[in-house]
């Protein structure tokens, strides 16, 4: 039986056809030389997928950078015949007024999600379940 280390256990996570590209993975133009947390290739999308990870809450300036940070990989890496690059945004607080007002309401290849750096308790995943039924609720009211 194979064994998993952390990066396997992530793209169990992230769903079929992801492999691993690289960690700090630079992408450089001109002199300026910019470096994303985690870079996978779907290759069942045929796209690449970056990942930013924010330990704190999500900013317009986190969405700008992956914005960019994308635009420059379909530029500067994406091989000729792949669909665009998806950028993802990992942060442990996300701002909803900075989902509706920034490029990633407009943008179909930028998400921005939550995450706990830590599993939770029993509490806090029920408490955790009970208020996205409640957005969902209001939502579908």
């Amino acid at each position: 039986m194979k064994r998993l280390n952390r990066t396997g256990v992530f793209e169990l996570e992230l769903g079929k056809g992801f492999s691993f590209v690289g960690r700090q993975f630079r992408i450089s133009a001109e002199i300026d030389h910019f470096y994303i947390d985690l870079v996978f290739y779907n290759y069942l999308l045929k796209c690449f997928g970056l990942i930013d990870l924010k330990a704190g809450k999500l900013t317009h300036q986190h969405v700008g950078q992956m914005d960019m940070y994308r635009r420059m990989f379909d530029d500067l890496k994406k091989p000729e015949g792949d669909n665009p690059t998806i950028g993802i945004i990992l942060c442990t607080e996300k701002s909803e007024t900075v989902v509706k007002y920034s490029v990633i309401n407009d943008n179909p290849r930028l998400f921005a999600t939550k995450y706990m750096p830590y599993l939770p308790t029993e509490e806090e995943l029920i408490a955790e379940i009970e208020r996205e039924k409640v957005k969902l609720n209001l939502f579908n009211s």
